[in-house]
């Protein structure tokens, strides 16, 4: 074994260098079309989700018949307030799921899982998620970043025979990214995995490991050092969690989520077997962003079940409850928030499902489409969250429990907005989520005209880029003119007599579309190597796009509703609602892409930094305790207790 003195430290990495090895974990090629992509292009290709695809009858009966399972599940065996108050799941619940098969319910059958499409896995999370949040994380972060998916995607089929029926009924998984020092930022990754014989040792610490306190299985990703034989590279591996020298120290506590099995775990000394290495050296952080392609969807589809929960608390809550005289869903400013809540969760759901049909369906590219859906689930759903505990009013702010003593119905508003919160960090915080879309909205430009802007690229280079993008922009501004949106007849198959114009909509979405494109061209003229310094630029172009993807799945669910005879009439009255809200939400983004704060805010952000303003400090405790800001991360032994505790 190598000693701790050969162990790479977290290597020192400029700005540049960082954003080198998140380009390099990028999928480079678009093999398949795209809708988001073509949409940040300025292109609309409704052809791409319209019709909207729907999956196998056998698919739909086999996973309506798995949801009525669950559901009666949740329904008897999920004491959602309990785990809430003693901030853990009962092993018993843990275990009646495992016996239900949730664990399993994206692992193919043949390896012991119930092969569930991605459009019911994403349906059961939501429903398992309305019972317990905790719970609905857990079963997230063990299939949709836990060792399941990778496996699935890069394993050999030794792995797969191994730990694939494992982890479809008895074992849990967790994904070990984060450390203490390292984020969203991977160039900095410190954990290392040596190579010594046939196996690798691992040394390092990672933070926020959810599930890892309980974890069987772990993928972790490790710095393997460049020498003799290794190309080395940030690696994949699938490390049994009860192996020697693998210490769990802390289960962490939050505000939200209080059941899950969240913790910092420790590795020393970790033999792992090379032939526990997913993919090859220098692959892990390609692995898990391909992983995260459909992962991510996991995530909004709990926002969706938040959505429909509140839509049901807010229809019941304000129906009963009188001010001046008659119901507050009669005011127009409590009718303004259930109006945003109803449209918004029809959006939501509109949003995930036709996401989640095109990742089944395999047809299509979706890394962008499941990006949109995180982000614009976690964040939408927070607001109808938040508009939630606004109309409950004092009660909003109540807890569930107090409610119940005082004799009135347990409604955990405050708890769920606590619990909606982290939606807008973990799994892509909604700053990298811009960031990660940005690159991907502007690909096409950097492909024709990277080299114009790269200082390290040679003027024989940029000239023939020159010529490149000449003609690319040549062939690609005029295009950007005027298109479909500009006809009254375009998309007329959405316009149905008795039901609201959503042809008007998608006419909008197609003028924007070009206007988005149009836009960014123009920033990228203007700014050049600097584009990538401006954020908030950038944020805003994503949420433009976000909003008209959004918009886009609204109108074809809506349309699918009524051909299928399935509330259509109310769903084109959603969707006629919806992109009302949107639109104004889109003009007001649109506007702030050029009339906006952003330079003057650096200006403070500088002199707050250096001081300027600490007398604006003055006057106020503060409460924080002793310690440092980022705790100690140095490989070596475990010093305190171990508190893995696997559910058997």
């Amino acid at each position: 074994m190598s000693a701790p003195s050969d162990i790479p430290q977290a290597p020192k990495v400029t700005e540049r260098e960082a954003r080198q090895v998140a380009e390099a974990a990028r999928e480079q090629d678009w093999r398949k079309p795209s809708f988001a992509k073509e949409l940040f292009l300025g292109r609309f290709r409704l052809d791409l989700i319209h019709p909207h695809p729907v999956p196998p009858a056998d698919d739909v009966r086999r996973g309506e018949a798995y949801l009525a399972r669950l559901r009666e599940f949740c329904e008897t065996r999920i004491d959602g307030a309990l785990i809430e108050r003693e901030a853990k799941i009962p092993d018993e619940v843990v275990n009646g799921l495992k016996e239900l098969g949730a664990l399993g319910m994206k692992i193919e059958t043949k390896y012991g899982g119930l092969g569930l499409t991605q459009v019911y896995y994403n349906k059961a999370l939501a429903l398992v998620g309305s019972a317990s949040p905790s719970l609905g994380a857990l079963l997230s972060a063990h299939q949709s970043i836990g060792v399941p998916q990778p496996l699935k995607m890069f394993g050999t089929q030794e792995q797969k025979d191994t730990f694939l029926p494992r982890l479809a009924r008895t074992d849990i998984s967790a994904f070990l990214l984060t450390e203490p020092d390292v984020g969203s930022d991977p160039a900095r990754l410190a954990t290392s995995a040596v190579p010594d014989g046939e196996d690798y040792v691992l040394d390092g610490v990672k933070l926020w490991t959810t599930n890892g306190v309980v974890a069987d299985l772990l993928v972790v990703m490790a710095r393997v050092p460049q020498s003799e034989g290794h190309k080395g590279g940030i690696t994949a591996f699938v490390v049994e969690a009860d192996s020697p020298g693998i210490t769990v120290e802390h289960r962490n506590a939050f505000m939200g989520l209080r059941g899950i099995e969240n913790g910092v775990t420790r590795f020393h000394g970790v033999r792992v077997p090379a032939g526990n290495r997913i993919g090859p050296e220098g692959a892990g952080l390609k692995i898990a962003l391909t992983t995260l392609n459909t992962g991510r969807l996991s995530l909004p589809a709990m926002c969706v079940g938040v959505g429909k929960w509140s839509l049901k608390i807010a229809r019941e809550w304000s129906a009963v409850r009188e001010q001046w005289g008659r119901p507050v869903a009669r005011h127009e400013a409590v009718g303004a928030k259930i109006s945003f809540i109803a449209a918004t969760t029809f959006a939501l759901e509109a949003v995930v499902d036709l996401s989640s049909q095109m990742a089944d369906e395999n047809r299509n590219d979706i890394r962008i489409e499941a990006a949109l859906a995180k982000l614009y689930g976690s964040e939408m759903g927070w607001l109808i969250s938040d508009e939630l505990v606004q109309i409950r009013g004092g009660r909003g702010f109540e807890t569930a429990d107090s409610l119940a003593a005082r004799g009135e119905r347990a409604v955990p508003a405050e708890q769920m907005l606590r619990d909606m919160r982290i939606n807008r960090i973990f799994e892509g915080s909604t700053e990298i989520m811009h960031l990660l879309i940005a690159r991907e909205a502007v690909d096409a430009h950097l492909k024709v005209a990277g080299d114009i802007i790269d200082p390290d690229k040679p003027l024989s280079a940029k000239a023939k880029a020159g010529a490149n993008a000449a003609g690319f922009y040549a062939r690609w501004l005029p295009k950007l003119v005027s298109g479909p949106g500009q006809l009254p007849s375009a998309y007329s198959e959405f316009r149905v007599p008795g039901h609201p114009d959503l042809s008007a909509h998608l006419r909008y979405v197609e003028r924007s579309a070009r206007k988005l494109a149009r836009s960014t061209f123009y920033a990228m003229s203007r700014w050049q190597g600097r584009m990538e310094t401006k954020q908030g630029f950038l944020g805003r172009i994503v949420d433009i796009g976000a909003e008209l993807f959004a918009m886009s799945a609204a109108c074809v669910r809506a349309e699918h509703l009524r051909v299928n005879g399935d509330h259509g009439r109310e769903a084109y009255q959603l969707a006629d609602v919806f992109c009302r809200q949107s639109r104004i939400r889109v003009e007001e983004l649109f506007t702030r892409l050029w009339s906006n704060t952003d330079d003057i805010d650096r200006r403070v952000v500088d002199g707050v930094l250096s001081g300027t303003y600490t007398w604006l400090e003055e006057g106020v405790i503060d409460p924080s305790g002793d310690g440092p800001w980022i705790a100690d991360a140095t490989p070596g032994p475990a010093t305190g207790e171990n508190v893995h505790r696997p559910i058997r």
